[in-house]
């Protein structure tokens, strides 16, 4: 049994499917395979069942899946006490962040950190919520920037900021003048949500559950629309297809005079969002961390509401 063989059966329990875990592992898939059958064979165990068209995991394999995930854990750790023994700032940090948080956050972190911690370059990866906990829990990424709520994961977390939300419109739009909207007035107004798996299309919805029993014979919400990212449904709104919802730190802090786009901001109480740092609890290059939320901490972000709160469990 090695750690190779650990790392490919976590790999295929995630993936449910050798193919694509073999990719992700950057072997071929004949040589994944022969791994996994010897680690069956040593083990006298049947950890998968190969289906046409998928891969399942049997109910002991799970156990032994779970039981390879903590030792994968294990021995990142040992890697990180070494790190730490010399120094916890030199190095990469490999960062996670969601994608409706990168492109407004990461401009001005990574500058702060090239001034603070030069000798910590930060590799950076965008991705879903739900996607960032895997990777973080597999120990492919050291920390994640994220939006509360998310499932219970054992992870330690960090709240950073409060973000509000205000609505984008047309400029053209009868409520471009307003100087606030109420939440419960988007229910007369076609809206447009990021795709599945954005948990900021859940922030949306709990700010106009309406949405989620729409029909289109129902009272209220007359239609809606899904972009794969902010700045795409920006530009739908634009054009005059509906209206959205947005964080604030995605909303230029200066309009353009020739800007076809009105925000506006919710009236009280203003529905936000809460964004933290999250870590696994092995991680030991802790000083790391403190110094990315101390960085972000220093970002001129317009309209966020800094926090100073301690880490939890989540």
């Amino acid at each position: 049994m090695t750690l190779t063989e650990l790392k490919y059966i976590v790999a295929v329990a995630r993936e449910r499917h050798f193919g694509r875990a073999a990719e992700a592992c950057f072997v071929s898939q004949p040589t994944l395979s022969v791994a996994i059958k010897k680690l069956e064979d040593e083990l006298n165990v049947q950890i998968f069942e190969r289906g046409a068209a998928e891969v399942s995991v049997t109910p002991l394999g799970e156990q032994i899946v779970a039981q390879a995930q903590r030792v994968l854990e294990q021995t990142i750790a040992i890697k990180e006490i070494a790190k730490q023994g010399r120094d916890p700032l030199a190095g990469p940090l490999r960062l996670g962040v969601i994608y409706t948080i990168g492109p407004y956050l990461l401009p001005a972190l990574v500058k702060q950190m090239i001034e603070t911690t030069p000798q910590m370059p930060l590799m950076l990866q965008e991705n879903y919520t739900l996607k960032l906990i895997e990777l973080l829990k597999q120990g492919e990424i050291d920390a994640a920037i994220m939006a509360l709520p998310f499932p219970e994961s054992g992870l330690m977390v960090r709240p950073l900021y409060d973000e509000p939300f205000v609505v984008a419109l047309p400029r053209s739009h009868p409520w471009a003048g307003r100087e606030q909207i109420d939440a419960g007035d988007l229910k007369q107004e076609t809206m447009l949500l990021l795709g599945s798996g954005h948990c900021f299309r859940d922030h949306v919805l709990g700010v106009c559950p309406e949405l989620m029993r729409f029909s289109q014979n129902a009272d209220g919400i007359q239609k809606t629309f899904e972009g794969s990212s902010l700045e795409t449904i920006r530009h739908m709104v634009a054009s005059g297809v509906g209206i959205t919802v947005l964080p604030k730190t995605s909303v230029p802090e200066k309009q353009a005079p020739d800007s076809l786009l009105s925000y506006v901001p919710f009236s009280a109480p203003v529905p936000d969002r809460r964004v933290v740092l999250a870590w696994r609890k092995s991680f030991t290059r802790l000083p790391a961390i403190e110094a990315v939320a101390q960085a972000i901490a220093k970002c001129d972000l317009p309209g966020i509401i800094p926090l100073d709160l301690p880490a939890t469990s989540n």
